[in-house]
């Protein structure tokens, strides 16, 4: 993945070099040119510097026109912008596979059977949670998950066995 990033940076290197003053490059978004702020400035400003203009499509940018000095400075708002846009959508996109049930993250790894024998063997003193989970093949952080308090299933076992000892 490094180099298909490093090769696609040489394109852009290249075609920064074929351009001459007067032309002006011409980018669908700015997150399509550059992936940090600081790279977005410097590649914007660079070409500018030789006489090459700029415009960004999606987010209406132009240093081609008479105020378009005045629009470099806007380049930092606007990805501001264009981030909160980003996290909206991936919002919406996790919201509509919620409703459509689907969850996102890796399946569990514990059944209600596993479940149900760790929390009939946990009462045991002899039994903690470590190794209740090596025996039933899951983590310690998993038990922990599903069982909120271990102390509580300890307590109730003491009190099951004083009740049925006084019987």
């Amino acid at each position: 993945m490094n180099s298909l990033l490093n090769d696609l940076r040489l394109e852009l290197k290249v075609c920064h070099a074929f351009l001459a003053e007067g032309d002006t490059l011409v980018v669908p978004s700015l997150d399509r040119y550059g992936s940090s702020l600081k790279d977005l400035v410097t590649m914007v400003g660079e070409p500018r510097e030789r006489g090459v203009g700029f415009t960004s499509l999606h987010e209406n940018l132009d240093t081609t026109t008479p105020g378009g000095a005045s629009d470099l400075p806007r380049l930092r708002r606007t990805r501001g912008i264009h981030r909160e846009l980003t996290v909206a959508a991936t919002n919406e996109g996790l919201a509509a596979a919620r409703a459509r049930g689907r969850t996102g993250g890796r399946p569990s790894v514990i059944t209600p059977e596993l479940l149900r024998a760790a929390r009939d063997m946990l009462p045991n003193p002899e039994n903690s949670i470590e190794s209740l989970a090596k025996l039933l093949g899951v983590s310690a952080g998993t038990l922990y998950n599903h069982i909120r308090d271990p102390r509580e299933l300890r307590a109730f076992r003491v009190q099951r066995q004083l009740e049925s000892s006084t019987s």
